[in-house]
């Protein structure tokens, strides 16, 4: 499948130019089209405000900002849109058929392989499609405000889509970085169909005089755990966008209860903004009254979604927790409040949903009573599995927390490992994840926890249970891959590095920063990196901590086949035929002439490493060069202890067999957890300062 490289976005107002900004950032050639040469320039102008910004906060690099610039052709006229564009992305004003004849020009203008997508936060999908003259080629996508920086994104395929359409725009959207919703064409979608009833239903407390709009925001963040309250957010996306979207979904879905509050209709006709700035304080019963109103209509909402199959449950906490914000999706929060004590809300709701003749325009799905009388908590599932002609592809996916290792991840992968390995249909494991990152390490605030409430034993067996994943991936009679196209930290990278191969692309990342961070790495990363390239280079990785981009982890043998995006399938194929690799650690680098792997045969060599434990520079290295002082830094700012350990447990590769190797360093766990750096460098971590470590 050829990936998708040339995009044009048509609209280049706030919403278009960031996604033509966020699409060039990600290396994608962009054209952003719009009607006359001022809109144009207006969205060139906006992308240059945001980049410019963006540079007085570091994030980017001058240069880097001229890069992106570069990749931005403005295109004066849809029917201008480059001929051989692979994807355009339709980003008008919320018209159906403004939306239409947009379309209708794209489809004369653009080749036969073009597909075509449209930014819509509510028009139906199906029905764009069948207007565009290619509904096999088209799909809708929803962008959240704003597209560069908000990570999710849903994609709503229509009927006629053809796989191949759907595939395609999902890796476009993944490369993006953003956190991908695939799912069913039903008015509001995912998101929108829970949050815009939640906005809806503050503005009705507001107007029973229940409290004030800055005490309904107030008890709002509390029971949600969020930044902004239902008033504030309007006033911040404007009121007028959300009376259009819960009035769409009250036509849409024959709900009444959704009809825009009337006080929102005045506010609007009074150009005016809600004023939140009042007293904030409130008494237990308007608590109650909000937060159980508040609930119960997303918690009622939110089964609804998963009942009419637009989605999984956790899609949908996902979309709460990335594209809204939440401290927790929906269901999660259902399971903290209690499954009987949840419906019962959303039964409240429901009541205040009766017609005059005493119907009832909202019902509490059965799916939703059937939990509740079971007594049990929604159970979530963040581990995929897919097969196809033997080989099964299995997906961490937990991309709203970059698919960190946590207890629950870690036992479903390997039961899916497991079934893998007892498939003998299956000849071939490729792991994956979903999202920008492969696995970005272990849920560091378990650690911390467990640390501080004296339950180290806890962590031992976690990692302990983390060993036998993986070993059974080590293991495996299956051929098994690492699919690192994206971020691989600490324990992903680890759990990378059990696999026969790993593939990676020009997006992959890889780091061991658990030095930094108070530990050695524990899931295998002291033994299995000098076993695949040589003591020193493991020494460069793991003590260093240094970032490596797909080159140097190319070079290193970390990455055992670099590829272009538009490879990795038949890359996977390929090393599906060949099968288990004849010598899997050869114990130097895959480049030893490279500059990355001399650099660290030389300075961490065995002669000089007892100096840099010492925080010394070696003799024969400039201290001042930028390299070496690199190097000195990221030692420098260590925790001396896990340094020393790491350092011993990596030596120790060149007598022990790996299986000695991974025991011994299982067996120091105690020890590193237990010391004071470990819970400063892992509480440092999770506050976002630099740790400062007493060595004890």
């Amino acid at each position: 499948m050829q990936p998708i490289q040339s995009v044009a976005i048509v609209g280049a107002g706030n919403m278009g130019s960031g996604i033509a900004q966020k699409s060039a950032q990600e290396e994608f050639d962009v054209q952003m089209v719009d009607r006359e040469q001022q809109w144009v320039d207006r969205g060139q102008g906006i992308i240059a405000d945001f980049l410019s910004e963006a540079v007085e906060r570091r994030i980017f690099s001058p240069k880097q900002v001229e890069d992106i610039k570069n990749r931005i052709t403005g295109v004066v006229g849809v029917e201008n849109t480059a001929e051989n564009t692979d994807l355009v992305i339709e980003a008008v004003f919320e018209d159906f058929d403004i939306k239409t004849a947009v379309f209708n020009t794209l489809d004369k203008v653009c080749g036969p392989n073009t597909i075509l997508a449209s930014n819509t936060s509510s028009l139906s999908v199906n029905a764009l499609a069948e207007a565009t003259g290619r509904a096999d080629r088209f799909v809708g996508l929803h962008f959240f405000y704003h597209p560069a920086k908000n990570r999710l994104i849903e994609v709503i395929p229509a009927k006629s889509s053809s796989q191949e359409t759907i595939d395609k725009v999902v890796q476009y959207c993944k490369m993006l970085g953003k956190v991908v919703i695939v799912c069913a064409d039903r008015p509001g979608f995912v998101v929108n169909r829970f949050f815009v009833p939640w906005l809806n239903e503050a503005c009705l407390l507001l107007q029973e005089g229940v409290a004030s709009a800055a005490q309904i925001d107030a008890a709002a963040c509390k029971a949600f755990r969020i930044g902004l309250g239902p008033f504030g957010l309007m006033n911040l996306t404007g009121p007028p966008i959300a009376l259009h979207s819960t009035d769409y979904l009250a036509e849409q879905l024959s709900t009444p209860r959704y009809d825009g509050a009337q006080n929102l209709r005045d506010l609007i006709e009074a150009n005016a903004h809600w004023d939140v700035s009042g007293e904030q304080d409130y008494n237990q019963e308007q608590y109650e009254m909000i937060s159980n109103r508040l609930f119960g209509v997303v918690f009622g909402v939110a089964t609804q979604i998963v009942e009419e199959g637009i989605c999984s449950m956790e899609d949908v906490d996902r979309g709460a927790k990335v594209g809204l914000r939440w401290a927790k999706g929906p269901f999660e929060l259902m399971n903290k409040i209690g499954i009987e004590k949840s419906y019962s809300m959303a039964q409240s709701y429901s009541e205040l949903c009766v017609l005059e003749d005493g119907t009832k325009s909202w019902e509490v799905p059965e799916f939703f009573k059937n939990q509740a009388e079971s007594k049990t908590p929604w159970n979530f599932s963040y581990v995929d599995t897919s097969i196809s002609q033997g080989i099964a592809t299995i997906t961490i996916n937990r991309p709203e927390a970059m698919n960190a290792l946590n207890e629950t991840v870690v036992a479903q992968l390997g039961e899916a490992v497991q079934q893998a390995n007892e498939d003998d249909s299956v000849h071939t494991v490729v792991i994956d994840g979903a999202g920008k990152a492969f696995v970005a390490g272990a849920d560091v605030k378990f650690f911390v926890d467990k640390i501080r409430a004296d339950s180290i034993d806890d962590i031992y067996e976690f990692t302990a249970n983390g060993h036998k994943v993986l070993n059974s991936i080590e293991n495996s009679s299956k051929t098994t891959i690492a699919l690192t196209t994206g971020l691989a930290l600490g324990g992903g990278l680890e759990l990378a590095l059990s696999c026969d191969y790993r593939i990676g692309t020009r997006r992959t990342q890889f780091r061991f920063p658990e030095t930094s961070i108070g530990i050695y790495p524990g899931l295998g990363g002291s033994q299995r990196p000098a076993k695949i390239c040589g003591i020193p280079a493991a020494r460069w990785a793991v003590l260093g901590g240094n970032f490596m981009n797909a080159q140097m982890a190319s070079d290193l043998g970390l990455i055992t086949h670099l590829v272009e995006v538009s490879a990795v399938e038949s890359c996977i194929s390929d090393c599906s035929k060949i099968g288990k690799p004849e010598n899997k650690y050869p114990g130097i680098p895959a480049e030893a002439d490279s500059q990355v792997a001399k650099f660290a045969s030389e300075f961490y060599s065995d002669s000089n490493i007892k100096t840099l434990l010492e925080g010394q520079c070696p003799e024969g290295f400039d201290s001042e060069e930028k390299t070496v002082s690199r190097q000195l830094k990221n030692l420098k700012f260590t925790a001396p202890i896990a340094l020393s350990m790491a350092s011993d447990l990596i030596d120790a590769t060149a007598t022990n067999s790996l299986q000695d190797g991974l025991d011994l360093e299982l067996s120091k766990l105690h020890d590193i957890f237990a010391t004071n750096d470990a819970l400063e460098g892992l509480s440092a971590l999770i506050e976002g300062r630099r740790p400062t470590y007493n060595n004890s």
